[in-house]
C-alpha cells in the first residue's frame, strides 16, 4: 500500500461515514444516526450505543475505492 492509496482509503472512509451520519441526523433516520448515552447513578450505570451501519458501509466503500485506485494505477503503468 502506497501513501496515495492510504490517503484515498482514509478520505473515502471519513467522507462516506460522515455523510451517512449527517444524512441520518438531518432526516432522523435511526439506523443512520450516531447516538450515545451514558448515565452513571449510585445504583449503577446505563450505556446505549448507536448505529454502526454507516461505519460498515464506509469501510466497504473505502475497500472498493482502494481496489479501484490500485487497479487504475497498474493500468496506467503499463
Amino acid at each position: 500500500m502506497t501513501f496515495k492509496s492510504l490517503i484515498v482509503t482514509l478520505v473515502t472512509l471519513i467522507l462516506t461515514t460522515g455523510t451517512l451520519y449527517l444524512i441520518g441526523h438531518s432526516f432522523s433516520i435511526r439506523w443512520l444516526m450516531f447516538h450515545y448515552e451514558f448515565t452513571s447513578d449510585s445504583d449503577g450505570f446505563f450505556i446505549s450505543g448507536g448505529s454502526m451501519l454507516p461505519l460498515i458501509l464506509g469501510l466497504i466503500a473505502s475497500f472498493l475505492a482502494e481496489k479501484i485506485y490500485v487497479h487504475s494505477q497498474q493500468h496506467r503503468r503499463g
